[in-house]
């Protein structure tokens, strides 16, 4: 575990030049370090005040113009005396500001070190930490959504609902089972069986919100597939929204795996052009066929190209009992068709060259992969942590369901999988958690935050 007794200090703002760019100081110091860099006492909290900061001495000396602004414990991010210094975003002028911070006594922070302070203050929970690295790396408005509303406790919320609901009724089922002589009976056979089993219900339907969540955290992968000249690059190029993809009437102009990160309905969203499959003893062509194999195997979903204006071929036939999952995209509809929509089941219409059905077929994609929607009752969990403890909850409320089912069992074993369930959901916001996880999940936030 950090030392949280000293005062830290980082830049705070991504690296590289910027207009303006930030050190934060955090800590007992904060104040006294912050007015010793800046040559005068700080005003009050809360209030920005514009100072100099002087580093170096003789003709190395750097001057800099600075807004300082000083927020009070507990009243400020970590819970402790915070700092922060807005100047110009020059890297050599955020450098030296902290190497002068530090030679006046703050020690360099460690990645998330200051959101760590946060939660080990009460200042947030573990779920509402983790969620700022998620916001802070977001990459689509879903994304900034989902993890902004953590953030300000939207999970948190429901599981404190869910866990004062099971703390009341582990405290009736102990009361019952402290005074079994006065014959005192705070909670009958039914009335458990039935406020258990709507518990894992509610805990099974948040947890299940965690395939939705899963995707918007880690994106993914949509590989359009075919044989040549079916209209990949230009399809690929229609969702990209610019000619990323070569595209010519040669056959086998794709030799190599293309790719291309696109916001998706929410979802980050990697999109893969591929070499055309077909045989060909072209050395290069047959590497660009395997890597297209390759691509397609591992995609979360396969877009496989038909070109609806040639007959289906041997090759597409084969495709389409490879991947029977893929998606069917029938491309080339502005021309006259060679077979009918019948032939293949559930395939979309589409054109590439003047961009009909293609929005449909995003549709689709995005229908196929699940993206998550935010208008809902129950909030999206995205992160896996939090999804096995929602299953490790859920898995013991079914036990304690079981062993109340016709009394086929003491009631001290369904009280001991309410505690167990119990145990879970807490450690969702941090309860209980050792040192080690708490530093592995703050690890890879950035330095600064």
């Amino acid at each position: 575990m950090l030392r949280v007794d000293d005062t830290i200090v980082a830049i705070a703002t991504p690296a590289g030049h910027g207009g303006i760019g930030v050190v934060r100081l955090s800590g007992a110091e904060a104040p006294a370090i912050a007015s010793a860099l800046v040559g005068r006492r700080l005003d009050e909290p809360r209030r920005a005040t514009l100072a100099r900061v002087a580093i170096g001495s003789g003709h190395e000396t750097l001057h800099d113009q600075v807004v300082v602004t000083w927020f009070a414990a507990p009243h400020s991010y970590t819970g402790e005396h915070v700092v922060e210094l807005s100047a110009h975003g020059s890297p050599v002028i955020l450098r030296a500001i902290v190497e002068r911070a530090a030679a006046l006594g703050a020690r360099l922070a460690e990645p998330g070190e200051f959101t760590m302070r946060a939660y080990l203050r009460g200042r947030m929970d573990l779920a509402q930490a983790e969620a700022v690295a998620d916001l802070a790396a977001a990459s689509t408005t879903l994304e900034a959504r989902s993890a902004s509303e953590q953030l300000h406790g939207a999970l948190s919320a429901a599981i404190r609902s869910l866990h004062e609901r099971l703390f009341e009724l582990i405290a009736r089922l102990e009361a019952s089972l402290d005074f079994p002589e006065e014959g005192y009976h705070f909670i009958d056979g039914d009335d458990l069986r039935g406020a258990v089993s709507a518990l894992r219900d509610e805990v099974w339907r948040l947890a299940a919100t965690g395939r939705g969540g899963r995707l918007l955290r880690e994106g993914a992968v949509v590989a359009f597939a075919g044989r040549p000249n079916t209209g990949k690059s230009s399809l690929f190029n229609c969702l990209v929204g610019f000619n990323r993809a070569i595209v010519t009437a040669s056959p086998g102009t794709t030799r190599d795996v293309l790719t291309e990160t696109i916001d998706l309905a929410g979802v980050r969203t990697t999109l893969v052009d591929t070499a055309g499959v077909r045989e060909t003893t072209d050395p290069i062509e047959a590497e660009g066929v395997r890597r297209a194999i390759d691509a397609a195997s591992s995609a979360t979903l396969t877009v496989l190209v038909l070109d609806r204006s040639e007959p289906l071929t041997d090759e597409d036939r084969a495709l389409l009992a490879r991947a029977p999952d893929a998606l069917i995209a029938a491309n080339k509809s502005d021309l006259a068709p060679a077979w009918t929509l019948g032939d293949v089941p559930d395939a979309f219409e589409v054109s590439a060259r003047t961009g009909a059905g293609v929005d449909t077929l995003t549709g689709a994609i995005a229908d196929r992969l699940g993206a998550p929607s935010l208008s809902r009752e129950l909030p999206v969990v995205t992160n896996m942590r939090h999804v096995l403890l929602l299953d490790e909850a859920g898995a013991a409320l079914e036990r304690a369901v079981q062993a109340a089912d016709g009394q086929q069992m003491p009631e001290e074993f369904v009280l001991a999988d309410l505690h167990e369930a119990r145990h879970a959901l807490e450690r969702v916001g941090g309860a209980h958690d050792p040192d080690d996880l708490l530093n592995h999940i703050f690890a890879r936030f950035c330095i600064g935050k």
